[in-house]
């Protein structure tokens, strides 16, 4: 019994002490960060001071948090429209084709997805595969001008993401119970009915998970818009990463975390009690 119990603290207590370490330590500095003041000859002086959070009140830092915020419920939304069908397809084909599949979606993930977004260069890029292949077809006249453009931002953020949407989609849709849709259509319900007021209500708890493993890190993710939007393109993660990096007001760029933190876990929260609602209102609707 002794043994076990220092075994199960030990398997308790080491990831604990490792979060703690590496991550509410250093979020705690990053706190305190946020209320001193910038040392042009150092990193910070220590001297309280609200003025990096009147900062981030500024126009400029609200339109970027608005660009960012119509670009993530941009990506969230094709994602969704593009996963949701191959979800559902997944679990209505036979199980060796479904698992080729759901291998050639997982295989990215063997890759970083900064090789990945480099790769996007080489496609996008005027003299790219994908200018080459239309210039080739006749399609148009002139190489489009993609790289560099917020619209190439956004297909990266929609590559990157879109497995994560994938997979609660696919696991949502695997648990549904087919003696539903089987009772709506013996009862006379269109394709139509049974989508909107059976598949739908039944899998909200997975297009809520996969709505929120998408939008949050599209908030955050610096390098796709750096490689692929150019100086053209900032967002919430390309702000902080200057902050820090380039100009050195590490102070403002602790308020924008800060902020963007509270923002996340706003966002969370909203998922939890959504999830929670979608269990107990899907079944509802079904009866």
């Amino acid at each position: 019994m002794v043994r076990k119990s220092r075994f199960r603290n030990f398997a308790i207590g080491s990831p604990m002490l490792w979060i703690a370490i590496f991550v509410v330590v250093p979020y705690i500095i990053v706190v305190l960060f946020s209320f001193l003041t910038r040392d042009p000859e150092g990193i910070v002086r220590w001297e309280f001071t609200l003025a990096n959070y009147r900062e981030i009140i500024s126009p400029v830092f609200l339109r970027v948090c608005k660009n960012s915020f119509i670009l993530a419920l941009g990506t969230t939304a094709i994602t969704l429209l593009t996963a949701y069908p191959f979800a559902y397809i997944l679990t209505r084909i036979d199980e060796n084709i479904r698992r080729f599949l759901l291998l050639l979606m997982i295989i990215p993930f063997w890759t970083s997805s900064l090789i990945r977004t480099y790769a996007l260069i080489i496609l996008l890029k005027a003299n790219g595969i994908l200018n080459t292949l239309l210039l080739s077809l006749g399609l148009i006249d002139e190489p489009l001008s993609i790289l560099y453009t917020e619209t190439a931002v956004f297909i990266g953020l929609v590559y990157t993401l879109l497995p994560f949407m994938i997979l609660p989609l696919y696991a949502s849709l695997q648990k549904l119970d087919r003696s539903f849709i089987e009772a709506a259509r013996d009862l006379g319900a269109t394709s139509r009915h049974v989508f909107f007021h059976i598949v739908l209500p039944l899998t909200l708890p997975g297009i809520i998970a996969g709505s929120t493993m998408v939008f949050l890190p599209a908030l955050g993710l610096f390098y796709i818009p750096d490689l692929l939007g150019g100086a053209r393109s900032m967002l919430i993660g390309n702000f902080i990463k200057n902050q820090f990096l380039t100009t050195g007001h590490w102070p403002l760029g602790s308020a924008a975390c800060v902020i963007l933190t509270l923002l996340m876990f706003m966002l969370l929260l909203w998922y939890f009690i959504s999830t929670r609602k979608a269990h107990s209102g899907g079944m509802e609707t079904v009866r």
